[in-house]
């Protein structure tokens, strides 16, 4: 055996994430009458754009060497038990959940529901949660998550906002909100020209200019106090409540609904989800029917289907955020849904009686070290509270105190001078409480008691002003899974119902649906990622130190741009984050004044909202017949807004799926008027190894680490959308009350967390390590080439809308499908029903163009899979030509009548003029795998106009 042979790695990576084999690769490049991949990527890729310089990122590694590496560092996250509170706590996951939702690709790695006949699963799901969350605030709307709390409380104002009838620019905010939130809200309030006061919520007096408010529930040092006197006087001049509020504490409190809140808001991470170092986790909003036309986000939603059975589908105003544009009351495209889903199966598990149970365990835990602290001389400063007691000590007891439970690996919280908080959670028993006690008692040098004489047996209830009263969770999914069985059949009866990449490849344009290796997810539920609490000392946290530094070097160096943050937890996160980094660093200049952001008419729908909220004033750029911008249009409005010229927004390769020429022409029109350059990176897939957006003009760019860096959807979120910027951007990147991160003229922070949603970080180290330098770039051309392949597989059954010059694509393309509404009343939404016949979800609807689909196949499709959808795609032409040759009836046909339904297929009745058999079984491959559409054809109409978020029975659906 040679040495050679010993040195080689025994199974590349790249190897398995490479969709077609070398044979495969050859084959396609004959199809499109290239000799190699070079020559494609020279014919698609300007070489005024080609980076000259390799990435850095080295060699690429084996799976089983990289976890043990992987394992190393993650080792320099020291497991400390936190009670450090601040809306992050442990939490017990169950295992049923664990394994079979969390570590299951069968959720993970499923889209967006936009396609809800395919998505009954996840959509139950999300009802689910929605129900949870307006159960436990009694209000009547809810949304299917938001990022997180902080994010989530700043949505919250900027709704209040929007609905005041009155211009008023006042938004008081609770002194003892938690810290990440009232920075998230300060961030996003500066731009809009919102002043937020800080106050007591209790002495408030709002006047005239106060369009609303927001307090925590419990406070952040854990006091709980009556806001209905709040809620009343807002209401008086016109002003509505925000209530930021733990839904595990509003098992035991009144619900926010109950005393007059307009939104609550706040985190579901307690059900059941990890700290993981800050997310991703669940934020929630729940508010009134008043405003239920400005939620942002997703609202899950009933309808019904063709057969009149009753059928889950994403509601109207999740639409209009996207077509709303500047307009839109919210950029976020990104919701957390895999985090909803399990904070959903969490209480699905328990039920209302095991919820109240851990709840009440959580409160008498607190009680009992309230007695306990109050025996050693140290009473407790606050009650009643929930689970986080205050101590106010002279600050050397204080240091003490802190000092003793580190020694015993405990993290308590400093509150201030003298000051400690401890916040407890369900994963505290007796051992534990022992075990603080004890360290508590050595810092106040006092006897240590024992528990046994501060367990009450029963609770003094909350006063009646503050406890919560009535039945909740009455609905019938809360209480038929009360077994391992049942809930393990619940779950996988849930996933059938829900189409994922492991049925078959999801071409969506712009979203890269590629593989999510196995060995990328595996560390994401170890211990020492997990278990980290986000504000624990920086020297606790030495795993997640490394693991982002190598990313943002790695980052770096693949965007050509020398700075990175990881904090914005969402792809339109980052592009608000980018913006305001923009602002800051012309402000930083005395150039206030620039607030123009100029984006062409084909940008993504949240970019135009993400200026508006930076507070910049968006400015259309033409594009020209080929798709691409107009460059005499930019110059003239360029030089028209040259004195206020703050930024242009473009998307590269372009959102037609091509590679524009005039790319350095467009950034240096905008730099010679002072502008700078914001590169929407939704489209890296493309360029990573071949080109680097900071060397040919951009400025800033975001990245989205759930496309082209292999974190999975999670049927919605999470998603991580980091921005990459110019060295002279850096200072300004978001910084965060808590923990040092940042530039040192930071802007505020963006996301909760410090680092954004790190728990899922290590997907993205473990797929940049695997593939290393060389591998990177050949996905990056396999992508280019798989997309060119099928685009001439369908060119002929199917007008391309652009190319590029030498007639090629980038990695995806745009198919035009608009003729078919004249010449068969066929339109997009038929084809993409009719391909769940075929198995397939649907490419990406009329977007950028309407009436078309836009495919991006990525680097991990096989050949084989790539031909599949393009035979399918092929044969759904076919049966178009039989309406159009009048074969078929115009309207009672395969594709108006799609998708069809085991139920419809094998009911007595069969009123068609095709057979079952093309319904059901239109290619030779469904013999051998089908997946049946669990509902019909759903009436979006009808659920618009009635409108239903909540798990309500049958009955009251009928009704």
């Amino acid at each position: 055996m040679s040495l050679d042979l010993l040195e080689q790695p025994l199974d590349p990576f790249a190897d398995r994430h490479l969709g077609p084999s070398p044979t495969e690769r050859g084959e396609m490049l004959d199809f499109l009458g290239l000799d190699s991949l070079e020559t494609l990527i020279d014919a698609v890729v300007p070489r005024s754009i080609r980076s000259d310089r390799p990435l850095a990122i080295g060699d690429g590694d084996e799976e089983h060497r990289l976890l043990a590496d992987l394992g190393e560092i993650a080792a320099g996250n020291k497991l400390y038990r936190s009670y450090l509170g601040m809306g992050y706590h442990g939490s017990i996951m169950p295992a049923v959940i664990l394994r079979n939702v969390l570590e299951n690709p069968g959720w993970y790695t499923q889209y967006t529901p936009y396609q809800a006949e395919i998505a009954q699963g996840r959509l139950e799901a999300l009802v689910n949660f929605q129900t949870l969350v307006c159960e436990l605030t009694a209000l009547p709307i809810a949304n299917a998550s938001l990022l997180d709390e902080a994010t989530a409380a700043a949505e919250a104002m900027a709704v209040c906002w929007a609905k005041t009838k009155r211009k008023r620019n006042v938004f008081l905010v609770d002194e003892l909100a938690h810290p990440q939130t009232l920075g998230v809200v300060q961030t996003r309030a500066r731009p809009l020209g919102i002043e937020v006061r800080l106050g007591d919520p209790l002495a408030w007096e709002p006047g005239e200019e106060v369009f609303g408010a927001l307090a925590q529930y419990p406070a952040t040092d854990g006091r709980v106090r009556d806001l209905s006197g709040l809620a009343d006087a807002l209401h008086r001049v016109g002003a509505r409540l925000v209530v930021a509020a733990d839904p595990l504490a509003l098992l035991l409190l009144r619900p926010p609904g109950d005393f007059g809140a307009d939104v609550a808001v706040g985190s579901t991470q307690r059900f059941g989800l990890p700290p993981g170092g800050g997310g991703p986790h669940a934020g929630y909003l729940a508010c009134t029917q008043e405003l239920e036309r400005s939620v942002p986000g997703r609202i899950a939603g009933v309808s019904k289907d063709v057969h009149g059975a009753p059928a889950y589908r994403l509601a109207l105003q999740t639409r209009e955020q996207h077509i709303r544009r500047e307009k839109a009351t919210s950029n976020i495209c990104t919701a957390q849904v895999l985090p909803a889903v399990l904070a959903s199966m969490y209480a699905v598990y328990h039920g209302p009686e095991g919820l109240h149970r851990i709840a009440g365990r959580v409160r008498q835990a607190t009680e009992a070290l309230s007695r306990a602290l109050t025996r050693m001389g140290a009473a407790p400063t606050h009650a009643p509270v929930f689970d986080t007691v205050r101590l106010d000590l002279d600050e050397d007891r204080a240091e003490r105190v802190v000092a003793a439970a580190a020694e015993r690996r405990i993290n308590l919280r400093r509150l201030g001078r003298g000051a400690v908080g401890i916040s407890l959670d369900e994963t505290v028993g007796a051992a534990e409480l022992e075990e603080l006690i004890a360290a508590l008692a050595t810092g106040l040098e006092a006897p240590v008691p024992a528990l046994s004489e501060l367990v009450a047996e029963d609770l003094a209830p909350y006063p009646a002003d503050l406890a919560r009263s009535g039945e909740l969770l009455p609905q019938a999914v809360f209480h038929h899974n009360r077994s391992e069985h049942e809930m393990l059949r619940y779950l996988h009866r849930l996933q059938e119902r829900d189409l994922s990449l492991t049925h078959s490849m999801i071409p969506l344009g712009s979203c890269t649906m590629k593989l999510n290796a196995t060995a990328e997810m595996i560390p994401v539920t170890w211990p020492e990622f997990a278990q980290v609490h986000p504000f624990a000392p920086a020297d606790q946290q030495g795993g997640y130190a490394h693991v982002v530094a190598d990313l943002e070097r790695w980052l770096a160096d693949i965007t050509g741009l020398g700075a990175v943050s990881l904090q914005p937890n969402a792809g339109s996160q980052g592009e608000l984050t980018g913006l305001l980094v923009i602002r800051a660093y012309h402000e930083a200049r005395g150039d206030a004044g620039r607030d123009v952001c100029l984006i062409p008419t084909s940008a993504h729908g949240t970019n135009p909202a993400s200026a508006v909220m930076a507070g910049l004033r968006v400015v259309a750029v033409a594009c020209d017949a080929e798709g691409n911008i107009d460059l005499a249009d930019l110059g003239a409005k360029a030089e028209e807004h040259a004195d206020r010229l703050a930024a242009l927004m473009i998307t590269y390769p372009s959102t037609h799926g091509v590679f524009e020429e005039s790319v350095r022409e467009v950034c240096e029109t905008v730099h010679r008027h002072g502008g700078q350059v914001y590169l929407d990176g939704a489209n890296m897939n493309a360029q990573v190894g071949l080109c680097r957006p900071g060397e040919f003009g951009a400025d800033v760019c975001h990245l989205n680490l759930h496309k082209t860096f292999c974190i999975p959807h999670g049927g919605g979120g999470p998603g991580v959308g980091p921005i990459c910027a110019a060295d002279h951007l850096a200072p300004f990147l978001p910084g965060h009350p808590v923990m040092a991160v940042g530039g040192e003229n930071a802007i505020g922070p963006v996301s909760a967390a410090p680092w954004g949603s790190p728990q899922i970080l290590p997907i993205s180290w473990a797929y940049i390590r695997l593939m290393g330098s060389a591998g990177l770039e050949r996905a990056s051309q396999t992508a280019i080439l798989n997309a060119n392949y099928m685009a001439k597989r369908l060119a002929s059954d199917y007008p391309i809308l652009y190319v590029g010059r030498q007639g090629f694509v980038a990695h995806e393309f745009i198919l035009d499908l608009r003729d078919f509404k004249k010449s068969a009343g066929v339109t997009v939404d038929d084809v993409a029903k009719r391909l769940m016949d075929y198995g397939f979800h649907a490419p990406t609807m009329s977007w950028p163009v309407a009436g078309t689909m836009m495919v991006e196949p990525t680097e991990s499709e096989s050949k084989a899979e790539l031909d599949r959808f393009c035979d399918a795609m092929i044969a759904i032409r076919e049966e178009i030509r039989e309406i159009e040759r009048g074969d078929a009836d115009h309207e009672d046909n395969l594709l108006k009548n799609a998708p069809h339904t085991a139920a419809a297929v094998a009911d007595d009745d069969w009123p068609h003029p095709y057979s079952r058999e093309r319904a059901a079984y239109p290619a030779p491959w469904m013999r051998e795998r089908k997946f049946w559409p669990p509902v019909g054809r759903i009436d979006n109409v009808w659920g618009d106009r009635h409108l239903i978020c909540t798990c309500d029975p049958v009955e009251a659906f009928a009704e």
